[in-house]
């Protein structure tokens, strides 16, 4: 026990957190707690119908304190002296207002019930315009500060959400101080570094979604930011210039979240990241390899050589920052805004009547009714993937888009819609169905085609999140469409375990992330193979796709 070291990763997803103690030695995932934001469970501070999508800060931390004390405990023995590093991914761009201590505005009695005072989640839709007054700003500037972020900026990131907010809430605009990733605030509180010149900002955060680079020496100008509103002004000389990597250390435990959490001080905080760009890690990405995280949406992760992106902007990406995701490389992000979730919302869609008029019925009693409603739900998305896997192509005539949450990647427009067509009297759910996984697949094709035909290369797909682990008709499909072999990542916590690996970097068990891959990672656990001939039938369709997409786009259905 005296030579055994652990770290702890944790993972902030959209519904939860997740809490995985890792022994940093041979990557044996030790024990793991989820716990959910019981305010946003509720449904609370969000609008849906406006795309509005806030959480409370009290549903971090208090998950985040249950998280970890539950793995604690079910590590089964005392290993809380053993523990060396903690480190954290979120969602993102996932911002809040602080005040001058980096108190996030929701947790003063003036702001306790304001969404606007609250984390403006990633997916949060409300600005779309802000958005495109940014790119339209860029477009007349005479530096372009939005190229390095694939020359689109998108309503998902943080500028344009404080600019939405300042024009909305007069009150907001002015208590705050400053803003703050989620990402980048947690290791803040966690070595109480909250003020806003003592927060480390993350390179992955910055760079991907506040148009941070070294070109200008950080954050866009004064005058630029005036040029889009004089409100974005507000934060001049208040924000940040340098940013860190992962495998940097934020500090150390405060004595109160060492009591809380019962470890010890000396348990060392490492910088922040998005989620997907630690989950890559963990899903042992290398040089052009591409890893797809994939669940409720999708985020495609690339690292490349610096001599490989010389003088290359990729276009319609959701970035490329050095250091984002390995140190040493240029990280590359891209993604769909929808993928599980097309699933899903097909799902609700013929769960309605189902759970609508079994609560109306008297024939069995209240419980046998929820049984019967759970059964059913439980049973739809594997029914469905059964019977869409028999239908031969040849018999389809459906063609679907899948931009139900508008297009994340390539060329941000969330303002796009999905839609179905071909439709038929013979057309079934199954069928309806078969057509909707084959739309993610084509979404997925015209991002590997944009980096392809913009000089990088993707020598395999890696696979991680839940729809890879769960879904092997989507996978295959997946495969097919791309024509590409898919690995699926054994471990079911990619991101926490990049995490857990970032933490034993920053606590020194390991001198570069590249080693704690080596030595921590899962290896993988399936591989898809594709099918030639399906494949060439594929191609066909995607072109059938993408001049659909066009349409519609250009049409603005």
């Amino acid at each position: 026990m005296a030579n055994q070291k652990y770290v702890i990763g944790v993972d902030f997803g959209t519904d939860s957190v997740r809490a995985l103690i890792v022994d940093a030695l041979n990557g044996k995932e030790i024990a793991e707690a989820v716990e959910y934001y019981p305010r946003w469970k509720k449904g609370l501070y969000c609008n849906p119908a406006k795309s509005q999508y806030r959480q409370h800060p009290l549903d971090y931390t208090e998950s985040l304190e249950k998280s970890i004390k539950n793995a604690l405990v079910k590590a089964g023995k005392d290993i809380t002296a053993q523990v060396v590093g903690i480190s954290v991914d979120t969602t993102g761009s996932t911002p809040v207002f602080i005040d001058e201590n980096g108190t996030p505005l929701s947790l003063k009695p003036e702001f306790a019930e304001n969404p606007n005072g609250m984390f403006i989640l990633w997916k949060d839709h409300t600005s779309i315009r802000e958005a495109e007054e940014i790119n339209g700003a860029a477009a007349k500037a005479n530096v372009n500060y939005i190229k390095y972020e694939g020359g689109i900026y998108s309503s998902e990131w943080v500028w344009a959400k404080v600019l939405h907010v300042f024009r909305e809430d007069e009150k907001v605009k002015k208590a705050s101080y400053s803003w703050v990733e989620h990402c980048d605030w947690i290791p803040a509180i966690l070595t109480g570094k909250t003020k806003p010149q003592e927060i480390k900002h993350g390179r992955c955060s910055a760079g991907h979604k506040a148009m941070w680079h070294t070109d200008w020496k950080g954050l866009p100008p004064k005058e630029f930011l005036a040029s889009i509103d004089p409100l974005l002004t507000q934060f001049d000389g208040k924000l940040y210039t340098d940013t860190y990597t992962s495998d940097v250390a934020v500090g150390t435990l405060t004595k109160e979240w060492a009591n809380k959490l019962g470890l010890a001080e000396s348990v060392v905080i490492g910088v922040g990241a998005f989620d997907c760009h630690m989950g890559a890690v963990g899903g042992d990405i290398t040089p052009n390899n591409l890893v797809r995280v994939m669940g409720t949406s999708t985020c495609d992760i690339l690292v490349s050589s610096y001599k490989e992106m010389e003088n290359k902007l990729i276009d319609g990406i959701c970035g490329q920052v050095d250091g984002s995701v390995i140190p040493g490389y240029i990280g590359l992000e891209a993604g769909q805004s929808a993928f599980g979730d097309v699933y899903a919302w097909f799902k609700s869609l013929i769960a309605w009547p189902i759970e609508e008029l079994m609560s109306k019925t008297n024939i069995v009693d209240q419980e046998t009714k929820q049984k019967l409603t759970n059964e059913i739900l439980d049973s739809i998305i594997p029914v469905l993937s059964e019977k869409a896997s028999k239908i031969p192509l040849e018999e389809s005539t459906i063609l679907a888009i899948d931009w139900i949450n508008g297009r994340r990647t390539p060329d941000a427009n969330q303002e796009l819609k999905g839609a179905i067509t071909g439709l038929t009297l013979g057309s079934d759910a199954p069928r309806i169905f078969r057509a909707l996984v084959e739309a993610t697949a084509y979404g997925s094709k015209a991002i590997v085609e944009r980096f392809q035909n913009e000089g990088v290369k993707i020598n395999k797909i890696i696979a991680i999140g839940g729809v890879a682990k769960k879904s092997p008709f989507v996978m295959q499909t997946l495969s097919n469409v791309l024509n590409m072999p898919i690995q699926v990542v054994r471990t079911e916590q990619a991101c926490a375990l990049g995490a857990a690996m970032f933490a034993a970097v920053a606590a020194g068990v390991y001198k570069k992330v590249e080693d704690a891959q080596k030595a921590m990672n899962s290896g993988f656990e399936n591989e898809y193979i594709p099918e030639q001939a399906t494949f060439e039938k594929y191609s066909k369709l995607y072109n059938s796709y993408i001049k659909l997409g066009y349409f519609l786009e250009k049409s603005k259905l």
